[in-house]
């Protein structure tokens, strides 16, 4: 394989990262104030913002998605990497729910962490941490 066969995904990568970044920041869906405002139904303070960022989001991909199902193979792969179909099990509903308590109550999932981890925002870089420590306990509590 040549180099340009391994750069070029990683690049894609980082260039793609680095627009959901930007797309995060634009739409200010990196503030966690601005999540913790959408979750807060009952409070009189609800803030729509972040429906419509996904609304906008579903929207580009649907199609996309749809095109890129289309082809034999990724553009830059031999073959595309998805998931296994499987079914809603114990993991799958203690893990989302748990994902939904940490979300709801620091604002934070992790794309806009890590964004708010390299702008260096404290908040951010303490949920990036216990984000890392969750992974490795659910990964040696899962073998």
């Amino acid at each position: 394989m040549s180099r340009s066969n391994v750069t070029t995904p990683v690049g894609v990568a980082v260039a793609t990262g680095a627009l959901f970044a930007l797309g995060l920041l634009i739409s200010g869906m990196a503030d966690p104030a601005k999540v913790i405002g959408f979750l807060d139904l009952g409070g009189g303070a609800w803030d729509p913002t972040l429906a419509f960022v996904m609304g906008g989001a579903i929207l580009v991909h649907a199609p996309l998605a749809r095109l890129i199902r289309a082809r034999r193979a990724p553009l830059l792969g031999r073959r595309f990497h998805e998931p296994p179909r499987s079914r809603v099990d114990r993991r799958i509903v203690v893990g989302a729910a748990i994902f939904g308590i940490g979300w709801g109550l620091s604002g934070y999932c992790p794309g806009p962490a890590l964004v708010g981890a390299a702008a260096l925002a404290t908040p951010a870089l303490a949920f990036v941490g216990a984000m890392l420590v969750g992974i490795a306990a659910a990964r040696y509590l899962t073998r």
